[in-house]
């Protein structure tokens, strides 16, 4: 449904809906200008309940500051509506996991350690004096670590353990919590599977989507690999640069939503990848979203706001091209 301006409408928004951001702006301070640099310009997204969300675009163009901001990592600077959850974002909780790009493992625990600390950071003080209930973590400790492929270092400490393994371990520790407590709502990983081999990069693909089939939950996922990203979405986000009339190329600031699909809503075999289809849209996402040369107006940005629930809107100086209302962020 558009406008009648030919902007897309904002969908209906009700207690299914998972994330509501609606004309989000976010930067930081930037010696260099003397003044602060817009990094999100005006974001719109609207994300329903057991969404898979694969985020994308450019390297520098927000995507792992989305992703701290939808956790409450960082708190948004401006926005219309910026709900997580039906509710403002507020500190980090239980019900946004989080896989970061760096490995957040305890040095003084072992693999198997380090691991069950996800359990007893959400269990209850008679939980974790239970023998019974102690039994049941380290059983799903045990079947996480085997399928990460740490049966062989459960005893080592992280020094011990290459990056990939290290990330392994991190992935495992968030992951665990699932089974046992029906959390995370929201599970957000940013560029979790860099570290690791191909081969192991896909069996954790394949983990993550087994997982999300089962449990229903939403998950945003970071990537560079947009192969990865297309085998693994329900939802494909491109954030990318565009530009407006009022600004000259070089004045241009900030990344918005410029693309947004929506694929399969199921798991798959890895050998979609080999599908003329498959190829056929990683190219597209490429040639559209990452190259400089396509840079969009916000005029044409509905031609590939194609998710049903995807919309626009503009700020003041997107409505007042040739006028003197600006926006102002921070």
């Amino acid at each position: 449904m558009s406008t009648k301006n030919g902007l897309k409408a904002k969908p209906v928004v009700n207690g299914e809906v998972d994330v509501h951001i609606e004309s989000a702006f976010h930067g930081y301070n930037d010696d260099t200008l003397g003044r602060k640099k817009i990094v999100l310009h005006n974001i719109d997204l609207v994300v329903d309940r057991g969404e898979f969300v694969c985020m994308v675009g450019p390297s520098g163009c927000g995507k792992s500051t989305l992703l701290k901001l939808v956790t409450g990592q960082e708190r948004v600077q401006v926005a219309h509506h910026f709900d997580v959850l039906n509710h403002p974002v507020g500190f980090p909780d239980k019900h946004r996991g989080v896989v970061f790009q760096k490995y957040t493992l305890q040095p003084h625990l072992t693999v198997e350690g380090n691991v069950m600390l996800g359990l007893e950071l959400q269990a209850s003080i008679p939980q974790l004096i239970s023998p019974r209930w102690r039994k049941e973590a380290r059983k799903i400790v045990a079947r996480y670590i085997e399928r990460m492929r740490l049966s062989d270092a459960k005893d080592k400490y992280p020094r011990e353990l290459s990056g990939g393994m290290q990330q392994r371990a991190a992935i495992a520790q968030t992951l665990v919590t699932v089974d046992l407590f029906k959390t995370p709502s929201i599970l957000c990983m940013d560029e979790p599977f860099g570290a690791l081999d191909p081969g192991t990069r896909e069996d954790m693909q394949v983990l993550i989507l087994e997982l999300w089939e089962k449990y229903k939950m939403t998950v945003f996922f970071v990537t560079h690999d947009l192969e990865e990203a297309v085998f693994l979405a329900s939802r494909i986000i491109v954030l990318s640069q565009f530009w407006t009339s009022d600004k000259p190329a070089d004045k241009q600031e900030g990344s918005r939503i410029v693309m947004d699909i929506a694929l399969e809503r199921k798991a798959m075999s890895t050998l979609v990848k080999k599908t003329p289809e498959f190829g056929a849209l990683v190219k597209r996402i490429l040639d559209e979203g990452f190259n400089p040369r396509h840079r969009s107006h916000v005029d044409n940005f509905n031609q590939n706001l194609l998710h049903p629930r995807s919309f626009q809107s503009l700020s003041l100086e997107e409505s007042h091209i040739n006028g003197t209302f600006h926006e102002q962020v921070g």
